[in-house]
């Protein structure tokens, strides 16, 4: 039975295997790309308590100064997806590192001296997370749609550069000085960029956008994929990054774990979701991501209230905290084999620019939840209570555009 096919969608990926191109290349190279950029994005969060003792910050500045270049990456990815749509990712992937390369410098040289500073090269660094509404339209060019969810899976993978950071940057600045782990992190960002400039090349065919960005940008929201996508992205990836923030808060909190416990704890839940993402995305391009996404919702649901009644580390609470990951992982695969499969050819960059922005800052509504909840009753209970029943909603939600969708083909 044949399947529709939006104008223009399968173009790129038949014209790259017809041309004996090499997509899983620069897949790889994109890959590498996000990974670099969400390295230098996520140099502030790890030093956060390094900079609280040294500038006597309080607690709300240091959560500002974490927080400020994850929502200029978060809201910034709606122009950048934009862009990329009009000028391709061989242009903007190194645009992008190289103006990167700006702020990651500042903070290790000046920046670092006082909070004002700090603030000002955190707003600049958030350009760093843009990289993601640029890889997405790029990746998804050069593969045909029964292998976009794969790819644009494994592109996700990238997210593991915050990993990065958290590993090493904390360790750089102990065993030698603050500039380091900055002038290491500029220095990856130049050779990428380089590479990236002499490597990357768009898809052929690549559909190329017509009118202005405003115009564009005007037309993406007006799209139902981009609000479908965009609700769901920010309870997916929003519940990931919100977990990667706050998990070792929760654990020390919560279990009286040390801080490098709390922290190695929380590394494994960031593995886990990372891998589990492009099986989220292979999984969506033999069946339909609605319920790849339904699965996903419907564990985070359960694991979400039985951990609300703070059960015993082991094994339960690890087991709760474990299938999360992994359902989240699945979730945010699966969002953007959706997004591949409903947005214009032409659109997928400014679609991508606005569901990755409301994925960012979903990320960072839980944590300031979860901490005032625990402010006024002692206990994190009523805050995972609430991400049960959000998860639920979404559930519906997703049941509610799987079925119209079917409708839709039936009619």
């Amino acid at each position: 039975m044949p399947t529709m096919t939006l104008p223009g969608l399968t173009t790129p990926g038949r014209a790259t295997s017809s041309q004996g191109r090499k997509p899983w290349a620069m897949l790889g190279v994109a890959t590498l790309g996000f990974a670099v950029n969400f390295w230098a994005w996520a140099l502030l969060s790890p030093l956060g308590v390094h900079f609280k003792t040294v500038l006597n910050l309080s607690g709300f500045n240091q959560a500002l100064l974490v927080a400020v270049p994850v929502v200029v990456g978060s809201l910034g990815r709606i122009p950048v997806g934009a862009l990329t749509d009009r000028f391709g990712g061989r242009v903007m992937f190194p645009l992008v590192s190289f103006i990167t390369v700006i702020p990651v410098l500042f903070l290790g040289l000046v920046g670092y001296r006082s909070f004002g500073a700090l603030l000002v090269g955190g707003f600049f660094l958030g350009i760093g997370g843009t990289s993601f509404a640029v890889g997405v339209p790029f990746v998804n060019a050069w593969f045909p749609p029964e292998k976009r969810g794969l790819a644009l899976g494994i592109f996700g993978m990238g997210m593991g550069g915050t990993a990065i950071s958290a590993l090493t940057t904390v360790k750089l600045v102990e065993h030698s000085s603050i500039h380091t782990p900055f002038a290491i992190v500029a220095g990856v960002l130049v050779g990428y960029g380089l590479l990236a400039w002499l490597v990357l090349r768009d898809a052929p065919n690549r559909a190329a956008p017509a009118g202005s960005a405003w115009q564009r940008l005007r037309a993406t929201v007006k799209l139902p994929i981009t609000w479908q996508a965009s609700a769901l992205y920010a309870v997916g990836f929003g519940g990931y990054v919100a977990f990667s923030v706050y998990l070792p808060t929760y654990l020390k909190t919560t279990y009286s774990l040390s801080q490098s416990d709390a922290a190695n704890k929380m590394a494994g839940f960031v593995l886990l979701a990372v891998v589990m993402r492009p099986i989220g995305g292979w999984l969506s391009d033999w069946m339909a991501p609605t319920r790849v996404l339904a699965v996903a919702f419907t564990v985070v649901t359960a694991f979400a209230l039985v951990q609300s009644t703070t059960p015993g580390l082991k094994p339960t609470s690890t087991v709760a905290f474990l299938a999360m990951a992994a359902a989240l992982g699945l979730a945010s695969g699966a969002v953007f084999a959706f997004v591949a499969q409903r947005s214009p050819a032409d659109r997928v960059g400014a679609v991508t620019g606005v569901v990755g922005a409301a994925g960012g800052l979903g990320g960072f509504i839980p944590p300031l939840l979860m901490g005032t909840i625990h402010d006024q009753s002692g206990s994190y209970a009523g805050g995972l209570v609430a991400l049960s029943i959000v998860a639920a909603l979404t559930l519906t939600f997703t049941f509610v555009i799987g079925g119209s969708r079917a409708s839709a083909r039936k009619a």
